[in-house]
Formats: structure tokens, sequence, C-alpha cells
């Protein structure tokens, strides 16, 4: 959610329409600065604040022993039904919500330990352990989990580890001195047990493995750009008046090249829907699993087993490291401000954690600046204009807004502050909304005493507690208000400038051997230099991510002097013109790319219009366009069908196939293939044959096939799939690469190895280019590869 809660968002509406009109028309027209200024005053604690601190109190981001209690509980009961997966996301959750160094905390680490050793994550086990130990897990129950740990131990061939761990359990229990309990009869059977296993070990030891050969990983030919940082020497930085500023080739560039490496300025996961304010405060504690559970908060790394924040239960962690930094460099501010974060958006919070990062002395220093006494030079887009009408624009890239003076376009804070903020052409309704937003959070950082914090005037061992002010005042500091206008620049900068780091994330059923992968947004970012992208709706470039970087490749060959574009989510092959330009239209321009260009000026179809069409529910031929009523394009037929009725055909087949897909999610998947096969068969009497939505229930029946290990029906659906998406997003498209990819695991599974070898070879050839030769698809289809080739050669023969 980028922008603020709906609730919010209509009391600021209510707000501003009843101010006096002369006060809006200033709002309206003034610069960030006095709008800041004016807007100060006009969030009433009486109404606007308590309002949203209603709000606040449905976002649960506080830690609550009831809570810890509620998710150990559904915990244990996964656990005991062995879905120890489930479990250990559970047992993460109570532990988010403990208090730090409490025995309790310690019981979620050590039950999570349980659940990762039967996992067969077993350093991640020994993590796991070693944190209950240090939070004071209790005594009594210490040798058991001991125990746990030399099995792991043993399990990592860490043998003399293994013999030092049971010495120190046989140490414990002997102190006990009652050895008659049936619980210390079960540990001493145990410790038997692992005793003799690491005797066996010792005498026999496992043969070594050979080593299998590495996979050859290509070199990626790099060359630093000398002005733009993580940018290749092949690329320019340019600027003209009416495309800004942008990127050149400089030189002929090939499909899959790097262009850009770069890491994000900044970046906040997108909270999942558990975590938003919720319409009731009895609602129950939700154990739907969300990014916010999945990924960490600082580098985004997967989570298995997470480290808590010390103070909030929202904020999670790959490890202590990533945790200490985070507080370090900004959560030791934001944590006690977690449910106004989520109440007010991500917009909201990307603005605070930036000036947060930057730190008070550098966002101080071009606050200031820009408020010199030339408006024009510090104003980005009128010094953009300057720049076009100079009469010498050959003196290199030091005119250009957000370049140091050298010249350099650095990843730096300097260059987040000079993207253009459009602030003269946002609406003034939505301007007061993030004004009102801005304030209220530096508000509650003065009321909070975390203002020393957030000037970085103290350490952070003085912030482990915010501090309550003695006396509040209703006026924000001068030091505040310069933070606040930075945030507000930076909110009205996001609307054009905010960069979705998306991860492919498994979706569907999880049964069967074949894994279904989807683009999901997870985190929302600023991108600097990837923010110098134009867009295209047939962009030149694939962007993929790692963690909080962004690495930018060619899709296509690019002759020197073509600009480099990015696609800002509107494609030629998944929208019409007049759907992309409404999207395009929070971009404040008007899209003029070639594909747009062709449809428009050209009177030419788009890919989107000629294959997402219907046909006739009579003969099959083509449906004519009309308006209305839409023609057989046979003249023996001629039949006239309502564009409503063809339109509730179709969302009432959308309906038959989500059912169809819940019943796979029920494990029903014969009467899943059953609905599925009759929803092709009625959308074949209405939809073209290369609709997309048939390719889609093409799909589906391979995802079924392949649950039931049916692998040649489900490579025959699949197949039928893959020539639908190709005709619509071309056969070098990501795409076709990840269902190319989808394709090798259901041959691989059958044994069908020429098919699977082949299957490869191009999914490969496709996705190096789009994700680079390192991406993870790119090397599990090098392990499915390494694997068919190594085995015996009669079974070659029969395949």
């Amino acid at each position: 959610m980028a922008l603020p809660v709906e609730e919010w968002r209509l009391c600021a509406a209510r707000r501003w329409a009843a101010l006096e009109p002369a006060l809006r028309e200033r709002l309206a027209a003034a610069s960030l600065h006095d709008t800041l200024r004016l807007g100060c005053g006009l969030l009433r604690p009486e109404a606007e604040a308590a309002a949203l601190r209603r709000l606040c109190r449905r976002a649960r981001a506080g830690k609550e022993p009831a809570a810890a209690r509620f998710y150990r509980e559904e915990g244990n009961r996964l656990f005991g039904r062995r879905h120890y997966g489930a479990a250990a996301r559970l047992y993460s959750q109570a532990a988010s919500h403990e208090l730090p160094g409490s025995p309790e905390v310690s019981v979620c680490f050590a039950n999570r330990s349980a659940a990762l050793f039967h996992l067969g994550r077993f350093e991640v086990c020994l993590e796991d352990i070693a944190r209950a130990e240090s939070h004071g897990y209790p005594d009594r129950l210490l040798p058991k989990v001991l125990l746990r740990k030399a099995e792991c131990l043993l399990c990592l061939g860490r043998l003399q580890d293994a013999a030092d761990a049971l010495s120190v359990v046989e140490n414990k229990i002997a102190m006990d001195g009652i050895m008659t309990s049936p619980t210390h009869q079960a540990l001493l059977k145990k410790l038997s047990q692992l005793k003799i296993k690491i005797h066996e070990k010792e005498s026999w030891p496992e043969p070594a493995r050979e080593a299998c050969a590495d996979i050859q990983r290509k070199s990626e030919i790099w060359e630093e750009n000398d002005s733009i940082s993580g940018a290749s020497s092949s690329l320019s930085l340019n600027f003209d008046i009416e495309r800004g500023r942008h990127l050149v080739a400089s030189q002929d560039i090939l499909p899959g090249q790097s262009l850009l490496k770069e890491e994000a300025f900044v970046s906040v996961l997108c909270p999942g829907e558990s975590f938003l304010p919720q319409d009731s405060s009895e609602t129950a504690w939700d154990t739907r699993v969300t990014n916010a559970d999945l990924y960490c908060h600082r580098c985004l790394r997967q989570l298995l087993a997470s480290v808590p924040c010390r103070g909030c239960s929202y904020a999670k962690y790959c490890s202590q490291n990533c945790a200490d930094v985070a507080w370090e460099q900004y959560h030791r501010t934001e944590c006690s401000l977690g449910a106004l974060l989520l109440t007010l958006g991500v917009f909201c919070h990307v603005a605070l954690r930036t000036v947060l990062l930057a730190g008070f002395a550098e966002v101080s220093r071009l606050v200031e600046w820009s408020h010199g006494g030339d408006k024009d030079l510090h104003n980005p887009e009128a010094r953009c204009k300057h720049l076009s009408e100079a009469p010498d624009t050959r003196a290199g890239t030091r005119g250009i807004p957000g370049c140091n003076d050298s010249g350099q376009y650095q990843s730096s804070y300097q260059a987040v502050f000079n993207l253009l903020p459009h602030a003269e052409k946002h609406s003034p309704e939505h301007k007061f909304l993030c004004t009102l937003s801005v304030v209220a959070i530096c508000k509650q950082l003065q009321e909070a005493g975390l203002e020393a914090a957030v000037l970085n005037q103290e350490s952070s061992e003085k912030w482990s507690r915010p501090k309550i002010c003695e006396k509040t005042s209703d006026e924000l500091s001068p030091e505040l208000k310069i933070m606040a206008e930075a945030m507000l620049r930076h909110v009205l900068q996001l609307q054009c400038n905010a960069q979705a780091i998306t991860v492919m994330q498994e979706s569907g059923s999880r049964d069967g051997a074949v894994i279904n992968k989807k683009p999901v947004r997870l985190a929302t970012a600023f991108f600097p230099v990837l923010s110098l992208l134009n867009h295209s709706c047939c962009p030149n470039i694939s962007v993929s991510f790692s963690g909080t970087a962004a690495t930018v490749r060619a899709s296509q060959p690019i002759p020197s002097g073509q600009e480099i574009f990015h696609c800002y989510g509107p494609h030629r092959c998944r929208m019409r013109v007049a759907e992309r330009q409404q999207l395009l239209s929070q971009y404040f321009f008007e899209c003029r790319c070639q594909a747009c260009l062709d449809e428009v000026e050209s009177d030419v179809k788009s890919v989107v219009s000629v294959r997402n069409s219907f046909c006739c529910p009579s003969c099959q031929a083509p449906i004519q366009v009309g308006e209305d009523m839409l023609c057989c394009s046979n003249e023996a037929c001629a039949i006239s069908v309502s564009r409503e009725s063809l339109s509730h055909r179709l969302r009432d087949l959308q309906r038959q196939i989500k059912k169809a897909l819940e019943l796979l999610r029920d494990r029903k998947a014969d009467q899943a293939i059953k609905m599925l096969l009759k929803c092709r068969m009625d959308a074949g009497n209405f939809l073209s044959p290369e609709h997309l939505l048939m390719g889609e229930m093409e799909d589906h029946l391979a995802q079924v096939y392949a649950t039931l290990g049916k692998w040649q029906e489900a490579a025959r659906h699949l197949e039928r799939s893959i020539e639908i998406v190709e005709m619509h997003h071309g056969p070098s498209s990501v795409e076709i690469g990840h269902e190319l990819f989808k394709l090798a695991q259901i041959l691989f599974n059958g044994f069908a190895v020429s098919e699977a070898l082949s299957t490869i070879q191009r999914a490969e050839e496709i996705l190096s280019v789009h994700c680079g030769p390192q991406s993870t698809q790119i090397q599990e289809l090098q392990e499915m590869k390494t694997c068919l080739l190594e085995l015996p050669r009669s079974v070659l023969q029969r395949t």
C-alpha cells in the first residue's frame, strides 16, 4: 500500500474542503517550503491527529504476550501434524511478540530449532539453539535441546563437536541426579544411540564424494563508467528538453550485456495484508504468511529463522548483524512509529527512511541550497530548461541536476534529492494529504522524544527505548521542519520515481515436482541511476533484482546512439494503448514511444486487441470489432452478438477457472481436471484460439497433471500454453523463458531426456539474457542438465 489508508485520505479530504478558499489557493500555488510552513498548523490535535491515533490502534506493531501465546500454540499444533515449515513460521511470529531476553522467547527459538531440524536445515537449527541458550532457556529442558545440537553436528559431519556436545549433555543429566523418570530414560536412550552413531561414523568414514564439477559461470564483461556510478562504460548521460536526463548507448550493445548494477539508496519492504489496519480491534490473530514474514526487512534476503526487533513485533531480520545495522541506521527512530507508518503507507515510510539514511547535515545542506536566491538555479525543472537553451551543451554533465561538481552522477542522496518531484503537477488535494502525513510523522517524533536521534545528535545506546518529552509543542522545531520539507519532496518524487523491487515467488499448489513462480512486488525503493531511464511500452532492457540490488541488462541489440528504455509497467503486450496512456498519466507525460505511435497514428491494432479477441459463438470465425454489437466476419454466418453478453460469458468463465484452482488447492485434482477441460471447451466457443486465457487454462491443466505425476500430459498442455505466450510476448521474451523453465522441470521429471536437454538449452539462452547467468533459475537448469547427462547410457538410449 503506497498511499495512506482510505480513512486517513478521507479525513484529509474533509480538512481540505473545510479550508478557506484563499488558503487553498495559497497552498495550491506554494513552493514545497511554503506548503510545509503553512501545513504545520493545519493538523489539529483534537481532530485529524486524534483520528490518526484511532487508526493507528488498529495496526498491530507492538509486542503483545497474548499474541505470542497464540502463535506458539498454533505452532505446536502444526508441529504435531508434521507441518514443520508452517510451524517454524508461527514460532517466528511468537518470538517477534515476546520481550527480548525473556524465558518465553528462548522457548520460541528452541521450538523453532526442532522444526528446522526436521526440515533438514541443520546450520540454521544450530543458530536457533544458540539463541535459545543465550536468552536463558530453562535449565530443566536444556538436555533435550543439547541432544538436538549433537545430532545436528553429527548430520553435518562434525564428529568431534558432536562428541563434545554429548559429553555436556551426559554431565548435565548426571548432575540432575534423578535417573529413573521416563523423561531421563528417554534422554539416556537417545544419548546412547547418538554415541553409537558417532562411533560408527568414526570407524567407517563415508567415502569421499567425487567433487562435482563446478557449474561454469560465465564471467560478465564489465567496465565501470567514469561519470555514472554503477553503469557500464557503454552508456552516456545525456539531456534535452523533451526527454530530460536520459541514458544513451555510446557503443553497440549485445543482448544480455549488463548495463547497470545499482544498490538501492533506500528500500522499504511492502507490508502484507495482515499488517494493514483492520476494521475491528477484536480481529483474531492472523496466521496468513506475508512478505513481512518471509523476507529480511533490511537486506530483503529470504527468511527461514528470523531475528525479531527488540522493540516491535513488525520488523524481522535474517541475522543479528542485519538487525543491529538497521537499528543503528534508522530503526531506532522508526521502531515506536510502526503503527503510524503502516497507516500512512509505504511512500511515507520510504521518505522518512531516506532522510534518516542521508543524515541531518546532508538533508539540511540540500534543503537550504534549494532555498537559494536564484530560484531557477535550484529548481530541477527550471535548470533542465536552461540547459536545453544553453548555446553549448557539449561541456559534459556538470550542469545536469544530480551531478556533483566533477560532473559525476552518483547513487547518492544528492541524486535522490534532485529527482523531479513535479510539485506543480500534483493535485492540490494530494499535496495536502502528503503534507498532513509528513507533519504527523514529525510531530510524533517530537512528542516521543526522538528528535535528537533523527538529527544524529546522540548515540544509539541512548535510544533503546523512546523517551517522552516533559513538554510538547504544536509547533515543529526548525530542524524537524527541514526534515519534514525533505520528506514531503520525497513523497511527491515517489509517484514518478519509486521502483518496485520484485521477486519470483512460488504460486498456487506446491504439490508435485514442478515449481510455478510469478513476479511479486517485494519492496519500494529509490534507485537514483535507474531513475534516469525513460519509459517505453516496448523497452530494450530487462531489470532483475537480488536483495536490494538491481541489475539492468540489454534484452535486444542496442545500436550506438539509441536511448536505453525501461518499461514503467504498461507494456504493449499486456495492455491496449488507451489503457497504457491512462496508467502512465501518473508520471505526468504522454507516451510517444514507437508502439504507441504505431497504434494511435497508424491505426495499427495492438497485439492485445488482435489476440485477446472474441470469436463467433456459432462458427468460431473472428468477430469484427464494434461498439455495442459485434458481427461475425464470415459473410455466410453474419451473426451479431452484444459485447455485454460476451463479456458476461468471459467473467463467468474466469469464475469457473478460479473454482477449479480452489479444487486443486484442496487436493481434488481429478475434479479440477474435469472443470478445466469443460472451461476450455466453453472458451473455444467464443474466445479466439490465441486468447491469453486459453493459454492460462492449458498452463493450469499442465500444473494439475504434474501434481498427479502424469508428465506426458502435463508437457502436452504446457507446450500449447507456450505457443500462445510466444504469440503475445515473442520468442525471446522473459515470459517465454519462465514457461520453458516449467516445461524443463516437467520433461526432467518424466525422463524425457532429449526433449528436456533441448528445452533447458533454450530456456538458458533466454533467461541468461534477462536475468543473468548467475540467476537462481539458470543454476537450477544447469543442475538438471548435469543430472541428465550423468544418467546411465542405457537410460539415455531408451529416451
